[in-house]
This record gives structure tokens, sequence and C-alpha cells, in this order.
């Protein structure tokens, strides 16, 4: 597997920090960075986001740091189709929630070191 370079929220980068190989720059509140196993970093990116609160579809986009929005757009229904995440019309605004599917999959990367073998 081939390492991509990406930005990360900086909260993402500290708690998923084994998906960076290196940190380069940091800019506002990303780092710029090479990371391994881009997919599941980039899934891992939008249920982060949701874990505290709904978010609009414009602050899911600019707070997970996908910059090119047609991988956006495919990372968001991939967890739609999936239901690691529920989207709902409120008016003029589409919402996302992250479900308990959706929680159930963050944790099982957060959770990693919490456990001694």
């Amino acid at each position: 597997m081939r390492a991509r370079l990406t930005y990360v929220p900086l909260e993402v980068a500290d708690q998923f920090e084994d998906f960076i190989i290196h940190r380069d720059e940091q800019i506002l509140d990303a780092v710029k960075a090479r990371t391994k196993d881009y997919s599941t970093l980039s899934l891992l990116k939008l249920l982060y986001q949701l874990r505290g609160n709904p978010m609009t579809f414009s602050d899911l986009y600019s707070k997970s740091k996908i910059r090119m929005k047609k991988s956006f757009l495919n990372y968001l229904h991939l967890c739609v189709d999936y239901k690691f995440i529920e989207k709902e019309a409120v008016g003029a605004n589409v919402i996302y929630t992250i479900t308990e599917k959706g929680r159930v999959m963050l944790n099982l990367f957060m959770q990693k070191n919490d456990y001694v073998c």
C-alpha cells in the first residue's frame, strides 16, 4: 500500500497517530502528513467529526479536511450506505449524524491503546 500526502485535523492526527507516517507543516487546525491506509483514515475523519454533534454538509466537509469534494462525497456515501452515518433534511439543510454502528466503528480504532494483551 502506497503512502499518501493529505491534510488531517490535529485532533484526528493525535488520536489516530498509527496512520501517520510523517508529519509535515501545521496549517491552522490541520497537519499536512504522509499517511498509510488512507481510505480507513478518511472514514475515521468523517466519523470523528460527528462524534459530538450533528453537522451540516458544509461543516462536515470543511472540518473533515478531505479536500477533494468528489472524494469527500464518495466517503460520505460509503458511510451512509453502511449506516455509519444518517442524513436528515431539515429545512434547506441536510444534517448528518453518527449512528450507533458508526460509533462502534470509531471506537474500535480509538480504544486500540486501552487494552493490554
